[in-house]
């Protein structure tokens, strides 16, 4: 009996407690389970503060549009015209004197100054001939001391009854014939230098050389009446000065006024609009085309304008502007103001 208790006793202390498997206690596991309760209570809280929220503050409606950039031409044109893009300072350099281009210091699309020297012709001859008048006018100055001190001495001893008159007159012949020479030799030498200026060709504006029309070794004449000369060594233009020349037909020129606003478009750059205003409406009509010449000035732009580029340019509506009349002016006067304007 012993035996058995004592073996009985022995297999109760081997026995495994099933609650500390996997090393977890009963305390632990009470912890977890009110975690997730605690959890549970949370989202079914902040489930329960959204649904009130969208009861009590119901959402905005949005309506959605599709937008659009428009330029005053297309709301405000009352007419359309096409054009050229003209400098209005623009020039084809040439030489006064003949001669073979020796000289050109510029190509197409360089920057000049007034002034600059663009290009030179031969000028062995004239440069020669300016030396030779210097020479005479020295020499007449030479002579001019000499005539001078012998009419002075002359009228002297003329005075003294020493020579007859005769030799006085001759004297003084002289000295008038040697001052009319120093006249002829300074408007000789003055000559001679205006034909050495001529070889030179000179930038006479402030611009860029849109053109070169003749090279180094060509015959450069004024009229070119050759046919292997040439008239003008390059074409400059000032490009400060761009504006738009513009054909309107007869029957909308109505529509077109001085100072009234417009926007130009380039053929080359369709998406770029450049302000501009009407400067001059020239008064005259073009009987072939049946249209009166509009310039149109830029009131800015990029380098991308270049003379000579299509436009079209887009008249935009104005309002008739009634200037301030003077008290007691006549009708006809009257008249005559309010139907004067301008659009700004």
């Amino acid at each position: 009996m012993f035996k058995m208790a004592t073996k009985d006793l022995d297999l109760a202390s081997l026995r495994i407690d099933r609650s500390f498997q996997h090393g977890k206690s009963p305390r632990r596991s009470r912890t977890r389970r009110k975690i997730l309760i605690g959890l549970v209570l949370a989202l079914v809280f902040a489930t329960a503060i959204m649904f009130l929220k969208d009861l009590f503050d119901p959402a905005v409606e949005v309506q959605l549009a599709t937008a659009a950039l428009t330029s005053p031409s297309q709301t405000k044109s009352v007419l359309t015209a096409s054009g050229y893009v003209v400098a209005r300072r623009k020039a084809a350099v040439a030489s006064k004197g003949t001669g073979r281009l020796v000289l050109l210091n510029v190509e197409e699309g360089d920057q000049v100054k007034k002034g600059q020297l663009i290009a030179r012709l031969e000028d062995d001859d004239v440069v020669a001939a300016r030396e030779s008048a210097r020479q005479s006018l020295l020499v007449a100055e030479a002579d001019l001391y000499d005539a001078k001190t012998s009419f002075e001495r002359m009228r002297i001893l003329l005075k003294q009854g020493l020579i007859a008159q005769v030799e006085y007159d001759v004297a003084e012949a002289r000295f008038k014939r040697v001052v009319a020479s120093i006249d002829v030799a300074r408007f000789a030498l003055k000559e001679a230098e205006v034909a050495v200026d001529n070889t030179r060709i000179i930038a006479p504006f402030d611009g860029t050389v849109l053109k070169k029309n003749a090279d180094v070794g060509e015959i450069v004449a004024p009229l070119a009446g050759a046919a292997s000369s040439k008239a003008a060594v390059v074409t400059i233009a000032d490009m400060s000065s761009l504006e738009v020349d513009a054909d309107v037909s007869e029957a909308n020129i109505t529509r077109v006024a001085p100072e009234q606003q417009c926007e130009i478009t380039l053929d080359a750059y369709p998406q770029q609009r450049y302000p501009g205003y009407v400067t001059k409406i020239v008064p005259t009509a073009d009987r072939a085309k049946a249209t009166v010449l509009v310039k149109i000035k830029f009131k800015e732009y990029d380098q991308r304008v270049l003379p000579e580029m299509s436009a079209k340019i887009s008249f935009l509506t104005c309002r008739k502007r009634q200037w301030p009349l003077a008290p007691g002016a006549r009708l006809s006067t009257k008249l005559e103001t309010i139907a004067q304007w301008k659009c700004r």
